[in-house]
């Protein structure tokens, strides 16, 4: 039995967002080992059928002590393993897991989820982060990118040469089986609803200081923000709105397809994402979607079809944006969020993307 080695950075995201690819694995008679730091999600994990191995991981870290702690437990489990093939999703398993394939000469497919505030933010390390990316890609199988952009800066930053192979995924893709179609309600009020960590890359500061300004102009719009706080100084600033009616916080949630439902329009002003998975959820249950004119957001949103792009850090613009939905008719809402669902069962299946690596990892393999 050949064996399939997963690292990632958080037990939620693989779960919710790998799971497919997983049992596609299984079904197929590989044997699964997944890398991650413990969280409940594991436990589903390994109802599945996988095996896992507990890999502590501070995501925004930078001590170089506890970095390279990361690397030396990665090539221990590759020493040990020796897996036929490993699977590395986000920044630091691509970077210290790329590191440990390379000097284990292992089977690696990269995929580049986002830039990450590394890329976004002009860090002082920034450099040192593209030259090390540059080491651990240069003998990997494949790296996958979730868009065009992401893809050339890659090539620009010469993380990637020209005779690599590298391909262009539809993000994580969507379950139809959870995200389903739903007509919205009719409702006085507009609903929008924002969907991430709460982070400054998110767009939350602009998305709120937005609610302020058309809280001031409009009685009847509602603004949501679901998420978990990934920067401690948004508790208070989330309070403060909340306080003053802007806002209603919502916190954690379990049941985002719902949450989805009840939404007018989901919005997500973020700096840049892989694909925007919340997106691309929210076009599957019919939603409008309004979100910035830069990569891995605008790849989920036809300007005026199925949505509205706003500019990044820029809250006039979502402003305008969130004004232009509010001024369409009903009738115009609901079809707006039936050509959303189309964009996704056109270009969002997650069964396209876990085919895409099957054929992959099968061609590497063999």
């Amino acid at each position: 039995m050949k064996t399939v080695l997963i690292l990632s950075n958080h037990h939620l995201y693989t779960y919710n967002l790998r799971k497919e690819v997983i049992q596609a694995l299984l079904d197929s008679n590989y044997r699964v080992v997944v890398a991650v730091p413990y969280g409940e999600k594991v436990e589903l994990l390994k109802e599945m059928g996988c095996e896992f191995v507990d890999v502590p991981l501070d995501r925004r870290g930078t001590n170089p002590l506890t970095e390279l702690r990361l690397f030396l437990k990665y090539n221990k489990i590759l020493k040990s393993l020796k897996p036929n093939i490993v699977l590395t999703y986000t920044l630091k398993p691509n970077l210290y897991g790329g590191l440990a394939c390379r000097l284990n000469k292992s089977n690696v497919i990269h995929t580049v989820t986002g830039l990450g505030s590394v890329f976004v933010r002009n860090v002082r390390y920034k450099k040192i982060i593209i030259y090390l990316n540059k080491i651990a890609f240069k003998s990997s199988s494949l790296i996958a990118f979730m868009n065009q952009d992401n893809e050339k800066l890659y090539k620009d930053l010469k993380i990637t040469s020209p005779n690599q192979k590298t391909k262009v995924v539809a993000g994580s893709g969507v379950s139809f089986n959870i995200f389903k179609y739903s007509t919205p309600k009719i409702a006085n009020n507009v609903k929008f609803t924002f969907i991430a960590r709460v982070l400054k890359d998110k767009g939350i500061e602009e998305y709120l200081y937005a609610a302020k300004k058309m809280k001031s102009k409009y009685n009847n719009v509602e603004f949501e923000v679901v998420g978990f706080v990934d920067e401690e100084k948004y508790k208070n600033m989330l309070s403060d709105f909340e306080d003053d009616k802007i806002i209603r916080y919502l916190g954690i949630r379990d049941d985002i397809p719902q949450v989805m439902a009840n939404s007018n329009c989901i919005v997500l002003p973020s700096y840049g994402e892989g694909r925007g998975t919340v997106l691309q959820e929210g076009a599957a249950v019919g939603r409008p979607l309004i979100t910035t004119n830069t990569y891995g957001c605008r790849d989920n949103v036809d300007d005026g079809y199925n949505g509205f792009l706003c500019e990044v850090a820029n809250i006039d613009s979502l402003v305008k944006a969130m004004e232009k939905f509010i001024e369409l008719t009903w009738e115009e809402k609901v079809i707006m969020g039936k050509r959303s669902r189309e964009k996704a069962e056109k270009e969002f299946d997650r069964k396209i993307v876990v085919e895409s690596y099957l054929e992959e990892i099968k061609e590497i393999l063999e």
